[in-house]
């Protein structure tokens, strides 16, 4: 009975349910838009911050000369992709005035690397050759920082590190990431290089390439064990930066969420209407025997069929969407972002939980008129 019941309802009221599925429907297609959106920006940033960041560093108490046994243990770590000795300093970069053009200078970060190096980053096929290929004098800059120093082809580029030595060493290349923060900062030469500038032998530590980064810290804490090292995964290099993407994540789901809350009340609204129209109807039903629950039953259905069907239409127009961002991503500007384009990620649990919650707001927002339903007094009505 109540199913019918329900079903009759509805047909009455055709124009103002088609609008309040409508409603849902749009409020469910932009939540699931923007959640995978969100999703590609928050996974290209990580993979383009990932691009020139090893996934895990172990840094030396002490800087040390190169660590045998580490090595050797870090080669039979069936989670170890690749490995790197490295000697970081900070300096400052000058490009030299010439005809025409003024110097150029900034400052930098500066890691002294083998041709291992290449292997534990993700730079691309001409930039990792590059890298791999770094002699003793020569230094590959980030595009963002050579840009900064004005400083391009094979130039001299002069050098004066932290303890106020100087060198002149060769332009060998410049890298791109992506990340507007690693490539205006930071720079690579040979571990030789980096030594005979700091005389010395000794090395900061090792960064690491894991075959899945998102166990650098249980690998971290594994290989450091009864070691002089302090393992530093990516995770904790750049936790705010992961930290604020959640935060965002948050706070777009929560306000797009809420044009699924004022479609809710549309569903409140028609069955409100609808309790008033049939007044005399449900007295009639009550008196007949119908129980409070029956009445509950219909009204209730009535909820759950328009929102299922905003749902339905809501997951449908928002995964469209989401394709079509995926063979058109969205451009953004690439002197204002990280990345040139904005990415598509749709994941099933935020679908999972955007109709777990739409069809929970619906059902809540149908139940206030069931309940006045169902407290109609037929005696009253009918007298």
């Amino acid at each position: 009975m109540a199913r019918l019941l329900s079903l009759a309802h509805l047909r009455h009221r055709r124009a103002q349910n088609a609008i309040t599925v409508l409603g849902i429907a749009v409020g469910i297609m932009v939540l699931i838009a923007a959640l995978s959106l969100t999703n590609g920006f928050t996974r290209s940033l990580i993979d383009a911050t990932l691009r020139a960041s090893p996934h895990l560093s172990l840094t030396s108490f002490t800087p040390r000369p190169r660590d045998t046994e580490l090595e050797a243990a870090l080669s039979s770590n069936p989670a170890v992709l690749a490995f790197s000795p490295f000697l970081a300093d900070k300096g400052l970069i000058t490009r030299p005035a010439s005809l025409g053009r003024s110097a150029g200078v900034d400052f930098a970060t500066l890691f002294g690397v083998t041709a291992q190096e290449a292997r534990v980053l993700q730079l691309s096929g001409s930039e990792t050759r590059a890298l791999a290929d770094l002699k003793p004098g020569q230094i590959m800059l980030g595009s963002a920082l050579s840009q900064s120093v004005g400083a391009y082809g094979s130039e001299q580029i002069r050098l004066l590190n932290s303890q106020q030595r100087r060198a002149t060493l060769t332009l060998a290349g410049q890298f791109h990431t992506g990340n507007y923060l690693i490539d205006s900062a930071y720079a690579f030469t040979s571990l030789e290089t980096l030594q005979r500038l700091q005389q010395t032998g000794n090395v900061t530590g090792y960064q690491i390439r894991l075959r899945d980064p998102g166990a650098a810290v249980q690998v971290g804490a594994e290989v450091v064990r009864s070691r002089s090292y302090s393992a530093v995964p990516w995770q904790n290099l750049y936790g705010t930066l992961i930290d604020q993407l959640a935060l965002q994540k948050k706070v777009i789901g929560f306000v797009v969420f809420l044009i699924v809350v004022v479609a809710a009340f549309g569903i409140a609204n028609v069955l409100t209407l609808t309790v008033f129209e049939k007044t005399e109807e449900i007295a009639i039903l009550r008196a007949i025997g119908a129980s409070s629950r029956d009445i509950i039953g219909i009204f209730m259905t009535e909820g759950l069929v328009l929102g299922l069907l905003g749902l339905l239409l809501g997951d449908l127009l928002g995964l469209g969407i989401a394709a079509y961002f995926t063979v058109r991503p969205f451009q953004l500007p690439g002197d204002l972002y990280f990345i040139s384009s904005l990415p598509v990620e749709v994941r099933l649990s935020d679908i999972l939980w955007v109709n777990a919650v739409g069809l929970g707001t619906t059902l809540l927002a149908a139940l206030l008129p069931a309940r006045r339903a169902a407290a109609i007094e037929p005696a009253r009505i009918i007298r």
